[in-house]
């Protein structure tokens, strides 16, 4: 909206915490957490059906209203899918959201896909590798791939699978089998 020579953007206020907030009490109980993954899934497919990619969902970005509904915010650094395979050098640092283009890393360390750590280019996978990551956090209560530091981080989603020994016993083979399709590092079988 322009006043004057004031410019301003307004935005929807989604009260109720984050899904951030949430997990940070403990691990969400199976029947509290498959609605919420249900509804953030059919966020991501409407981006996805849209030729978007979120590249930076993560628990700090998803909102839980008091009615229910989830939301999922701050597409602040989502881009128009591309179909163009990236095949330039690899910058190998973080940088801000104005920068768009491959072989810059975006997003959150511990909801990266192993494509958008090393700076390729990224389709709506990275999305569901950030849904695994997800996922596995709000059932356990921790992330899937941590680390002290940012390049810590990056190595584990790298180099490690998640150990999905840690999630609760009480969880089906089938939500284990999900997670680990959704974090498996052969992007072409995500």
């Amino acid at each position: 909206e322009r006043s004057d020579e004031t410019t301003a953007l307004a935005m929807e206020l989604v009260e109720g915490p984050t899904l951030a907030e949430r997990i940070a009490q403990g691990p969400i109980p199976f029947d509290e957490a498959l609605p919420i993954a249900m509804q953030i899934a059919e966020a991501l497919e409407a981006a996805h059906g849209r030729g978007i990619v979120h590249r930076d969902l993560k628990p700090a970005n998803i909102k839980l209203k008091p009615d229910g509904t989830v939301k999922v915010l701050d597409f602040g650094i989502a881009k128009a899918i591309e179909t163009q395979a990236f095949s330039g050098p690899q910058a190998p640092s973080l940088t801000t959201p104005a920068m768009t283009q491959a072989g810059i890393l975006l997003g959150t360390a511990a909801y990266m896909a192993p494509e958008q750590a090393r700076g390729k280019q990224v389709d709506e996978r990275a999305d569901i590798w950030a849904y695994g990551c997800v996922l596995y956090e709000m059932l356990t209560g921790q992330p899937a791939f941590g680390g002290e530091d940012v390049p810590m981080t990056l190595a584990r989603v790298l180099a490690n699978d998640t150990d999905l020994k840690t999630m609760p016993g009480a969880i089906s083979p089938a939500v284990r089998h999900t997670i680990k399709l959704c974090l498996t590092k052969d992007v072409r079988k995500r």
